[in-house]
């Protein structure tokens, strides 16, 4: 992982987003989670990073990983075949 911090939209009630949090732990990667409101109409701050309203989100400089725990996971772990087709440009969509 490069030294850009990773920043993690999520809910503590998502389970998705637990099972991301766990991979981090797990990986011992620092991290910053945002929590994000329950109502997907008011999470404006997520749709402006990453053009999409649903959680886990991952942000990673230039990586955004929308709405895709599995996806999310395979990226930390650095599989790359599999993670690859979710990681686009933090203005494109995925996972939507």
């Amino acid at each position: 992982m490069e030294n850009e911090l990773i920043y993690l939209y999520q809910a503590e009630w998502c389970p998705y987003c637990h099972t991301v949090r766990a991979k981090l732990t797990d990986l011992e990667i620092d991290y910053l989670t945002i929590n994000v409101p329950r109502n997907k109409a008011d999470r404006d701050d997520l749709f402006q990073v990453s053009g999409q309203r649903g959680i886990p989100t991952l942000v990673h400089g230039d990586v955004v990983i929308a709405d895709d725990d599995e996806a999310i996971n395979a990226y930390l772990e650095g599989t790359d075949a599999q993670a690859q087709k979710v990681i686009v440009n933090p203005r494109e969509t995925v996972g939507v």
